[in-house]
């Protein structure tokens, strides 16, 4: 692979935090608007950067429909890492990845295990995973969710449908990230953002290692229309987390390794309505 020209790719800050993003998001992706707002870019910056990163091959676009997607090319990112461990570290991994891959989340703990959910604002789709889960793991998880931006509150649409759906709301609340970060907060075993905005943003290293994976859903909050309409974005965002609750529910987590286990958990992400 040429190492050089993808160093100097990544060698640039704002390329750097384009590239960041898109692996945060991976393996999904983004269009390029979406991109830009979470990093507050200009549009034509982030087609330059978006142009030469795709030019070294670390990231690949793909047109769905009218949106042009950018993701990050996994298979090359490999390269790079296969590459900094067999030529520059003479093949030895376990001088830049000293913890072992193949353990399963059992070797680390046990149920029930803790799963934390993020959004931007915590008033909708976050409550929606930490009501359902909550529910549907029966005692197996305990869940948990939070905004990376100050001052939510619970969505009045997401808390009629939730009651009407017969699950608990009398113990959720709006909750900042904040509080899943002090010395005392319970440690995380999973992690999942269910909103591009909250995986884009940075965020310290999570103690304990926990497996993340990014869920992300367009905001119902942000439908127009009629209340009719508007139920209607609320309804589909409930049914796309019931259908990956599910999903994560049944996963035999004590038994697979991390890698497995990953690529199950970011398999959940891919699939929506």
């Amino acid at each position: 692979m040429q190492a050089t020209q993808t160093f100097m790719a990544l060698g640039h800050p704002g390329r750097l935090s384009v590239f960041r993003m898109l692996m945060r998001l991976a393996p999904q992706g983004g269009r390029p608007t979406e991109i830009a707002e979470a990093l507050a870019m200009k549009q034509n910056t982030l087609s330059h950067y978006l142009a030469e990163l795709e030019s070294c091959g670390l990231i690949k676009s793909e047109r769905q429909g009218r949106s042009l997607f950018y993701s990050a090319d996994l298979t090359r990112t490999a390269g790079l890492i296969a590459y900094l461990v067999n030529d520059c570290c003479r093949g030895r991994a376990d001088m830049v990845c000293p913890n072992d891959d193949e353990r399963t989340l059992h070797d680390v703990t046990k149920p029930p295990y803790t799963v934390l959910f993020i959004c931007s604002g915590n008033s909708a789709r976050s409550i929606f995973a930490e009501a359902l889960l909550n529910q549907l793991g029966e005692g197996k998880f305990r869940a948990f969710s939070a905004g990376t931006r100050p001052g939510s509150k619970l969505n009045d649409y997401a808390i009629d449908l939730l009651n009407r759906n017969g699950l608990d709301t009398s113990t959720l609340r709006a909750k900042h990230i904040s509080e899943f970060q002090t010395a005392d907060a319970p440690q995380m075993d999973f992690i999942f953002t269910v909103c591009d905005a909250a995986a884009a943003e940075e965020c310290a290293p999570w103690p304990g290692q926990p497996m993340t994976a990014h869920w992300g859903l367009p905001d119902p909050a942000k439908a127009s229309g009629t209340d009719a309409e508007k139920g209607l974005a609320f309804a589909k965002a409930f049914a796309d987390l019931h259908r990956r609750i599910v999903a994560f529910s049944a996963l035999p987590v004590d038994q697979l390794d991390r890698i497995a286990l990953q690529r199950r958990l970011d398999t959940i992400g891919l699939n929506r309505s």
